[in-house]
């Protein structure tokens, strides 16, 4: 296929035009070869014939179908070349307003002058991890793939961002390290990303300045290096600058300004810390004021201030440092605005008043005389001498220019090397990555030194860059094995050596530099001379100021005016000097000479492209132009060794007009940036490259239905190529893609279109074939009943009159007649003649039918027996084959059961034993009790004997005191004087006596009512022990009754077996392995008598055991032997048993002879000896079971052979043996009849005995109150001697003499008797302390005692829903019920949320005791060990479903055992009465609850971290609808990371798999369904933003057909929700975003009518994410249409009012707030049960 062959009708051309650049026309007639015109017609209709040389024909350039129009990659295009390159970005730009687009490896951006919201976090994150190509293009997928490669390549990366001033080169940068910041943390604390990004506002505000061209553009070129370690976080950075613009610092143009920190720093001057610095408003200094504005629209320069110091300080660089800058930078302010007045005679002066001058000098330190001196002279060496010679005023001026640029320079580089230093942490650098931001090309009207070094520079990286693109065009190649051509690209050597070469234009220069009297002239004078020959240089026609050079991109006129100056960069040397002299340290350093350290400590190399000035002697200082030779060639080592990334900004109109193109000014960019460079690149070779798999969907509708089959997709593709286009030239198969030349892909485009087209004429013609047709026929079927109806009336009309109406009349009334006689004259014979067929005919139907009936009746007689016949057989045959496996399996189970109960008899005899120790535990607790009531009850009796002493020594006294009142009664008459003196005093002692008295009455009422309480508690321990002691024999009964009821259960199975036994008699070939059966269980039952015998032994010695442990202390060794069996080997028989039962019995009426003695412990023995007497019972019943099994058995054997024998006489030997069995079950029967009659006798003994025990207990009783009634007597009596000794007081009135004695005697009795009642007292303390330690043992004996009971009962209402378990268990119960337990075996085996419940028992428990640190300790644990298994397993989701369901449960235990009202509303009165008693756990379930929201989050980030890969494969590029969606070129982006790979990816099964692969994890792990429709809900919000954040950021993703695959899969979504019932989860409602965008890529999208309903039925989308997706809106096909920039301003203007967020995409990461509402358990605790594979056996059911 050549190109002409394409200049056919239809297609469309671009035309060269001076305004547009090219002009697109449409072709109106084939061309021919030989055609001298080509007949076009431009797109406002006009004609237009294009002239063509026949002898060499050169056509206009075709333009792209316009399905390619739009795409991502310019190397996408068929047609590669400046028209298509130059369309397609304004299609994307003023259209879809997207403003970049790859070309090959270079990343276009063209500044849209308007902030886009495309650079949040969310859209770094959704960037970060992808595949360059898979999404839009962006800066962050170019910072994004350097970083890949920096981490899989281990290789240094650069990116190299270029462009006009203006074009947005700074922004681009910016975002880049922003990008690198996001994406990787620093590995140090000093968040040295966040430092990275800090130094942009500071190199901004010291670098960049307003022009005409940019309100932020940057002077100077820079290049960051960005270090990162071995885990590629970012360590380290460094920054080196090249070529700042100097002279702005003194000169700007109109409409310009100077750098930015000078207005800023001019905007604070009223604050109080710039005071000292005497600064003034922008417009009063010389050197902010040039430009005329100083001000810039939309920007605060006292905000930026305060953003730039902010900067300073978070780098580190302190206020002092910030102070030192702004105190230079006001020096910089004020010496522009020092006055140089012109003396005449070529003289000049400052005056020495000039107030700027004066803060200059203070604000440097240096001294004014000097700093004027050298501003106005200028010292000359001589040979001999230096003479001062005074300068002219236009001198002093650039003098003092000069020094105000150079000191500008020198903090500029301080600053950067400031930022250097704080930019550099410990550690080890391992990779870096560079950033470059440098100016582009440039040409101006005036062009100067600046723009031919900017230029140089530019020639520079533009070789690189050719060799690099070259390079990989190689290596693209070599991968697919295509043959290699040499490629004839641009090669810029030529111009970089007339720059850099010996003798050329810099090296000119810097020799035209050594020459004091040196001028711009003469230098150029010397170019002419020198370059003349050179054909890239040429001299201007009309000037001789300024030369030409052919640059890559144009030519430049260069004016030679300034280039010395501005290349020797000169400062006078004294004023060198001065500032060295300065008193300011600050400034001091910049003008000393320093050794300049190429390497830092941390091994990061700092290579300013400055080096520090050498003031030694000037003519040896480096010029500028060799200083950035110099740097460039340092630059250019650094980029080749790594690998560069290249963005080339775009500057689309010079008015800075958001969304404006001007063609002119953005072709004349892209041709000097290198974009056109490199499609000329590629489109040399083979341009389009596409892969087998987007080759065979894009263009299968050229391929036959055989070839569109084959499994081979790659040879299918090569055979359809071949037969489309004939010259293999034309094409290269690669490994993995197919290579076309320019062209071919239209071509293809062409074909198709024409199929597409040709089938579309197809269906059109049928369908109006097919609807002409059928109007067609309706019509004629119309016009045939019109003219029905129109001849009717025409004949009706002719042939009617009155004559004619008589006539026809009468022949139909005669016809009438005569057709009705001949009618029944016919009618009568044919009924006749049929009526005697008819009968004729029957008889031999009913004949013929008799006989076939009989034939079918005998028929089916025969068959019915022949058919019961085969069915008997094979019914017999088959039962046989049945029961033969059935009574081998029933043999094997009854063996089974054997071996089982055996197992059950030994775990009796196990407990009895157990129970008979505690038992023995228990008398002995009780006795040491008994001994401490013995040893209160001596004490007792020893108080009283004290009380009874003392009484007697009272009588005592009182008997002697009569004797001394006799004798003093021979003194009355001597002291009769002194009694009337001394009777006040003794009425005063005896009213004091009377009161001790009556203290003593108390303290003896206070001790009856003791005695009388501890008798009360005595009286009420009894009472208990008695409730007890019924409430045990309660319990025995239900016992009994239980085991009654299983051994119905086991005659109910053994009816069963017989059952089961009855279907195998009619099986006579079994007898020979019944009989074998029969003789092994003959077998078996000799063994179960040696087993029984063995128990029987087993039994006796434990009984003896039993007595012995029972009657060790109370018997004696002979009694005990009597009471034992001993004959062991008859001890299984009935009448052994008998005798161990009478031994038994006496043990017990021996014990509870020994019990009648111990007072206060024969309620305890009792119980142990019921408990004794109904384990022996339950023995023995186990045992007559086991017989009764053995007889049934026995039994059941004994049935079938003697059915079998009825049946079979070949078995007569069997029928002896059946009647032994039989005798022997006799036997068996009898017997345990007799043994059940004893031990009901032997209950109603034990029944009596407890009956007479109690009688006892009651008359103790009434001998405790009787001897409480004496105590009260003696107590009577007491207080009668009391009253004597009171009336004998009376007696002692009257006796002076013996009052005074009697006064002291009665004050000693009463102090002891004071002590002893004291001592009385605290002996009474003890008791009560001690009777209520007793209480408390007894209470926890009980309540051990009940819990014991509980775990041996198997009635599930007894349990109390706790579980008990010692301190020292708590680790273990923590060990194994959360951190060693399985998900897996607790979902499939037991209840989910086990756990849970097993943990709240044992919460309870903890609670019922009151045991505080208990209960703490258990939370506590739990709660850590949680955590310890979420943190270790916080990837698996099904360990965090099973720890949140289980979490979930234990808290709603927590509150619904609370005790709270509005958790009780859903308890059953079981649960009620279960309530916690004793503390309040709300801390802990605020606890629990954040651990639950904890592992709830843990359990989404796992889910979405499996769910996410599958998100945008399953949701978008998987075809769902086959056949909808076809693949469109992807440019080389895409195709660099193409691998031809047909195996299977994500689809939506695969999402919904694993949703419900998730579901059923929860399901299973006991979930509540409000925690599962959370779960639901989070996930589906992840699937539509994750979906919907794609589709904004891939503008391949924005089509029709996408749009209805997107509606099908989130029908597939709708559909699993309703088969999982989780519509009221409100998980499709987060779908709706991306539901209405999936709607509006279908919908209709040109009308006004379209507009509304968009602006009306969009309503969870913001007016931001409408207007997106109507800007990339892309058309698969040609019968699409685009999206018109009006419709979509009609849009915009609707939804004005619209509230919506300005983001462009969904938050992917937001959670909605998880809540966990309270869910009553239905659930019982008393019916939890711990399984054995926990290996919980510790804990106890209470």
């Amino acid at each position: 296929m050549t190109l002409l062959e394409l200049y056919t009708k239809y297609n469309r051309v671009w035309i060269p035009d001076a305004e547009q650049v090219w002009k697109s026309a449409e072709i109106t007639r084939d061309f021919h070869s030989g055609d001298d015109v080509l007949e076009l017609l431009f797109e406002d209709g006009t004609d237009y014939r294009y002239p063509v040389d026949t002898s060499q024909p050169k056509l206009p350039p075709l333009r792209n179908p316009d399905i390619l129009v739009g795409e991502n990659d310019l190397t996408a295009l068929s047609y590669l070349h400046e028209p298509a390159v130059l369309h397609n970005l304004k299609v994307r730009f003023v259209e879809s307003r997207i403003i970049y687009t790859y070309c090959g490896i270079i990343l276009v951006a063209v500044n849209p002058y308007k902030q886009l919201p495309i650079y949040g976090d969310a859209i770094i994150h959704a960037y970060s991890g992808q595949n360059m190509g898979d999404m839009d293009p962006h800066i962050f997928s170019v910072a994004e793939e350097a970083y890949k490669q920096m981490a899989r390549n281990h290789k240094n990366q650069s990116i190299i961002v270029s462009g006009e001033s203006g074009a947005g080169k700074t922004v681009s940068a910016r975002y880049a390290m922003r990008y690198f910041a996001v994406v990787s943390k620093s590995g140090s604390k000093t968040r040295v990303e966040d430092k990275v990004l800090a130094s942009n506002p500071i190199t901004e505000a010291i670098g960049n300045a307003k022009t005409t061209r940019n309100d932020n553009s940057s002077r100077f070129g820079k290049y960051t290096e960005i270090g990162f370690d071995r885990k590629y976080r970012i360590i380290g950075a460094n920054m080196r600058t090249y070529l700042l613009e100097k002279s702005r610092v003194v000169f700007q143009a109109e409409n310009e300004r100077n750098y930015h920190i000078f207005y800023q720093l001019c905007s604070c001057a009223d604050l109080v810390e710039f005071k000292n610095l005497r600064l003034l408003s922008a417009d009063k200094f010389r050197y902010t004021c040039m430009g005329g504005d100083i001000t810039i629209e939309g920007v605060v320069d006292k905000k930026d201030m305060e953003e730039t110091r902010r900067t300073f300080s978070l780098l580190g660089l302190k206020e002092d440092f910030q102070s030192d800058v702004f105190k230079v930078l006001a020096a910089i302010l004020h010496l522009g605005n020092v006055e140089i007045r012109s003396s005449g005679d070529d003289k000049s002066s400052v005056p020495s008043n000039d107030p700027h001058l004066a803060v200059f000098c203070d604000l440097l330190g240096v001294k004014a005389e000097e700093l004027v001196r050298w501003l106005c002279h200028r010292r000359i060496v001589l040979v001999a001498e230096a003479v001062v010679k005074p300068v002219p005023k236009e001198r002093a001026v650039n003098a003092r220019d000069a020094l105000a640029k150079q000191l500008y320079a020198h903090l500029f580089d301080c600053i950067i090397n400031r930022i250097n230093a704080a930019l550099q942490v410990p550690g080890k650098q391992h990779a870096f990555m560079g950033v470059l931001d440098i100016y582009g090309f440039e040409t101006f009207d005036i062009n100067s030194f600046e723009q031919f070094c900017i230029n140089y520079a530019n020639e520079k990286l533009q070789q690189q860059f050719n060799l690099h693109v070259f390079k990989l065009e190689q290596e693209e190649y070599m991968k697919e094995d295509i043959p290699w051509t040499l490629i004839d690209f641009y090669d810029n050597q030529p111009v970089i050596d007339l720059i850099e070469a010996k003798m050329g234009i810099l090296d000119l220069l810097d020799e035209e530099c050594l020459f004091p009297q040196g001028t711009d002239q003469s230098w150029l004078q010397k170019l002419y001379n020198y370059l003349d020959a050179n054909p890239l240089f040429e001299k201007p026609r009309l000037s001789n100021e300024a030369f030409v050079i052919q640059h890559f991109a144009d030519k430049v006129e260069y004016q030679c005016r300034g280039f010395l100056e501005k290349n020797r960069d000169a400062l006078y040397e004294e004023l060198v000097n001065t500032m060295g002299t300065s008193k300011f340290l600050f400034l001091r350093d910049f003008f000393q000479e320093k050794e300049q350290n190429t390497t830092n400590s941390k091994g990061v190399k700092v290579k300013p492209a400055r080096p520090s000035l050498k003031p030694a002697n000037k003519q040896l200082r480096t010029s500028v132009g060799n200083k950035f030779c110099s740097s460039l060639s340092l630059l250019m080592e650094t980029l080749n060794a790594t690998t560069p990334h290249y963005v080339r900004c775009i500057k689309p109109n010079d008015e800075k007009r958001p969304f404006e193109y001007d063609s002119g000014r953005v072709v004349q960019q892209l041709r000097a940036c290198g974009v056109l460079e490199t499609i000329r690149i590629s489109a040399q070779s083979y341009p389009s490259r596409w892969t087998y798999i987007e080759f065979y969907s894009r263009y299968s509708i050229l391929m036959s239905h055989e070839e569109a089959n084959l499994r081979d997709k790659k040879q299918t593709c090569k055979n359809v190529l071949q037969k489309l286009i004939q010259d293999s030239n034309q094409y290269k198969f690669g490994r993995t893609k197919i290579f076309f030349r320019a062209g071919q892909v239209a071509y293809l485009e062409k074909l198709r279109l024409d199929r597409l087209r040709a089938a579309c004429v197809t269906i059109q013609k049928h369908l109006r074939g097919w609807s002409h047709r059928r109007r067609y026929l309706r019509v004629r079927e119309a016009a045939i009943i019109i003219q029905q109806y129109i001849r009717g009336k025409r004949t009706i009309r002719k042939t009617v009159s009155a004559v004619m109406l008589k006539q026809g009349w009468a022949a139909l009334v005669i016809q009438r007649h005569w057709r009705g006689y001949r009618m029944r004259q016919v009618f009568q014979v044919v009924r006749l003649a049929s009526i005697t067929i008819q009968a004729f005919t029957r008889g031999w139907m009913a004949r013929k039918r008799y006989k076939k009936m009989m034939e079918e009746h005998k028929a089916l007689v025969l068959q019915k027996y022949a058919r019961a016949w085969l069915a008997r057989r094979r019914f017999q045959t088959m039962r046989r084959l049945v029961l033969n496996v059935q009574l081998s399996y029933r043999v094997q189970q009854l063996r089974k059961k054997i071996d089982e109960q055996n197992k059950e008899n030994r775990g009796l005899m196990e407990r009895l034993t157990s129970l008979a120790n505690s038992n023995s535990q228990t008398v002995e607790r009780l006795q040491s009790l008994e001994a401490q009531l013995t040893k209160l009850t001596t004490q007792k009796a020893s108080l009283e004997e004290k009380e009874r002493k003392a009484k007697e020594e009272a009588s005592l006294t009182i008997a002697r005191l009569q004797k001394e009142i006799e004798a003093l009664s021979l003194e009355k008459q001597n002291l009769e004087k002194k009694f009337d003196v001394s009777i006040k005093e003794a009425k005063e002692s005896f009213d004091q006596i009377k009161r001790n008295l009556l203290d003593e009455k108390e303290n003896e009422a206070r001790l009856r009512k003791i005695a009388e309480n501890n008798t009360e508690i005595q009286r009420q321990d009894h009472e208990k022990e008695l409730e007890t002691l019924k409430e045990e024999i309660k319990r025995l009964k239900e016992d009994r009754v239980s085991l009654q009821r299983k051994m119905e259960e086991g005659a109910q199975v053994n009816s069963e077996l017989q059952e089961q036994v009855v279907q195998l008699t009619k099986h006579v070939k079994v007898i020979p392995e019944l009989r074998r059966d029969l003789n092994n269980m003959q077998n078996q039952r000799n063994s179960l008598d040696r087993r029984m015998k063995e128990q029987s032994e087993q039994a006796a010695d434990k009984v003896k055991k039993i007595i012995r442990q029972l009657l060790g202390d109370v018997v004696e060794k002979e009694k005990l032997l009597g009471l034992a069996p001993v004959n062991f080997e008859k001890v299984y028989d009935p009448d052994d048993l008998l005798a161990t039962f009478e031994g038994l019995h006496e043990a017990a009426r021996i014990l509870e002879s020994h019990q009648r003695e111990l007072r206060e412990s024969h309620e305890t023995q009792v119980e142990g000896l019921v408990l004794k007497a109904d384990l022996l019972q339950n023995e023995n019943s186990k045992l007559q079971n086991l017989f009764q099994e053995k007889i049934n058995v026995n039994e059941d054997i004994h049935q079938e052979v003697s059915r079998l024998s009825s049946e079979n006489s070949v078995i007569p030997e069997l029928k002896q043996q059946v009647f032994e069995l039989q005798r022997h079950k006799q036997e068996l029967e009898g017997f345990v009849k007799e043994q059940s009659r004893e031990l009901a006798e032997k209950n109603t003994e034990i029944t009596n005995i407890l009956q007479t025990k109690f009688t006892e207990e009651s008359s103790q009783r009434r001998l405790f109150e009787e001897r409480a009634r004496e105590l009260e007597e003696a107590k009577e009596e007491l207080q009668g001697r009391i009253k004597e000794l009171e009336e004998e007081k009376d007696h002692l009135r009257r006796q002076q003499l013996m009052e005074s004695e009697v006064k002291g005697k009665l004050r000693e009795e009463t102090s002891r008797l004071t002590a002893e009642n004291m001592d009385f007292e605290e002996q009474l303390d003890q008791k009560d302390r001690l009777i209520k330690k007793l209480q408390s043992q007894i209470k926890c004996l009980e309540i051990s005692s009940k819990a014991k009971q509980n775990s041996v009962s198997v009635i599930p209402k007894e349990y109390l829903g706790m579980l008990e378990y010692q301190r020292d268990d708590e680790s273990r119960l923590i060990q194994n019920i959360i951190l060693d337990l399985k998900p897996k075996g607790v979902a499939v085996s037991m209840i989910p949320t086990l756990p849970a419940y097993i943990l709240f028992m044992c919460v309870r428990h903890a609670d019922y005791l009151n045991d505080d640190r208990k209960l703490k300790s258990l939370m506590n644990g739990m709660i850590v060990a949680v955590k310890k298994v979420i943190t270790a397993h916080h990837k698996d989701a099904e360990f965090l479903s099973f720890w949140l369901s289980n979490t979930h449960q234990l808290l709603n235990c927590l509150k619904q055992y609370s005790g709270e009202d509005e958790f009780l509303k859903q308890s059953t009165p079981r649960q009620k009465k279960n309530c916690l008693q004793h503390f309040d756990l709300s801390e802990h379930r605020q606890i629990l609850s954040d651990l639950a929201i904890h592992v709830y989050h843990q359990l989404i980030s796992g889910m979405q971290k499996t769910l996410t890969p599958a998100i945008v494969p399953g949701m978008l590029e998987h075809e769902s609808l086959q056949g909808i969606s076809s693949m469109k070129p992807t440019g080389f982006r895409k195709r660099s990371n193409s691998v031809y790979n047909d195996s299977e990816s994500y689809t939506i099964s695969s999402i919904l798999q694993l949703l419900s692969i998730f579901h059923s994890t929860m399901s299973h792990h006991g979930m509540e369904q409000c925690l599962i429709n959370q779960v639901v809900k989070q996930l589906f919000f992840l699937v539509g933003a994750t979906t919907f954040n794609h589709i904004m950021l891939r503008k391949d993703m924005c089509s029709c057909r996408k749009g209805m695959q997107i509606r099908c899969n989130i029908s597939y979504l709708e559909e699993w929700l309703k088969e999982k019932e989780l519509q009221s989860s409100n998980a499709i409602k987060t779908l709706r975003p991306l539901t209405q965008a999936a709607w509006l890529l279908q919908v209709s999208k040109s009308t006004d009518e379209d507009a509304k309903e968009i602006a009306e039925k969009c309503t969870e989308l913001s007016p931001v994410q409408i207007v997106k997706i109507l800007n990339s809106y892309t058309p698969i096909d040609d019968f699409e249409k685009r999206v018109t920039s009006s419709f979509v301003r009609r849009v915009q203007s609707l939804l004005q009012d619209h509230e919506g967020s300005t983001l462009l995409m969904l938050d992917s990461d937001y959670r909605f707030q998880v809540t966990f509402p309270f869910c009553s358990s239905s659930m019982a605790l008393e019916s939890v049960q711990v399984p054995t594979s926990l290996h919980l056996d510790f804990l106890t059911r209470i």
